[in-house]
């Protein structure tokens, strides 16, 4: 059985508008059911700009409420949050601001600090919020991952020994093959434990990446989270008639 769900469209806009879907969709079934929170993993890259503003418009056409949602990161860069590399300050700009979420709901991770210190600091705050496997994994909601050029999710970059790609922390510090290099990441166990990911992959640039990515026999970083989990549902506008799916949006 396939382990993964690839949904194609035409354009990034609709890609964007997927994905802010099936965020509103999560808040309403965690209301509806109860639960006392919800909790979102986030990602840069040039989608995340189009994701952010989707979810915005809306988010102010429904009655959903954020409330319970909490937003940690997949990946950050070493930077100042004010920094224009900084994942956080254009999640701060672009979804942050305009939905009013409340400052003790958004867990950044500190770029400003050494690495290692700024990769503690996020996996004590990810752990002491969500919910932990029996190996002490926090089982997020919804991670939200893209995927660059080369293969990379989050800050998981192609060629990393096995041993550091096997590792169980919860959050590591990275040297990238891509600047800024110096980088905090979800580790793939993490990403494994959690409920629902969601890729976002868009741009020109990717069709070789994504073929490679859905082969069984592939080692990149997205066919290492594929193989990972039960179900990965992946959003793309590469046009790939390798890559392409007739699954509804």
């Amino acid at each position: 059985m396939q382990n993964f769900e690839l949904i194609s469209f035409g354009d990034g806009h609709g890609l964007a508008q997927a994905a802010a879907s099936g965020l509103m969709k999560a808040l309403l079934s965690a209301r509806l059911s109860g639960a006392a929170l919800l909790t979102v993993a986030l990602s840069g890259g040039r989608i995340s700009q189009r994701f952010f503003a989707a979810v915005v418009e809306l988010a102010r056409l429904s009655e959903i409420s954020f409330a319970n949602a909490h937003f940690f990161w997949a990946d950050e860069r070493c930077v100042p949050p004010d920094d224009a590399e900084s994942n956080y300050r254009v999640a701060r700009e672009l979804l942050f601001a305009p939905l009013n979420i409340p400052n003790d709901h958004i867990h950044r991770i500190r770029g400003e600090v050494l690495p290692d210190v700024a990769a503690a600091e996020a996996e004590a705050e990810i752990c002491r919020i969500a919910p932990l496997t029996d190996d002490g994994q926090p089982v997020l909601d919804l991670i939200f991952l893209g995927m660059g050029e080369d293969g990379h999710v989050a800050s998981l970059f192609p060629g990393e020994p096995e041993s550091v790609m096997t590792s169980p922390a919860v959050y590591r510090a990275v040297t990238a093959t891509k600047p800024p290099p110096r980088r905090i990441t979800l580790g793939y166990a993490t990403i494994a434990a959690a409920r629902q990911v969601w890729v976002l992959v868009s741009g020109a640039g990717k069709e070789v990446a994504l073929r490679d990515s859905l082969d069984p026999s592939s080692q990149a970083p997205l066919a290492r989270v594929i193989k990972a989990r039960l179900r990965t549902r992946i959003l793309t506008d590469v046009q790939n008639r390798s890559t392409r799916s007739e699954t509804p949006a």
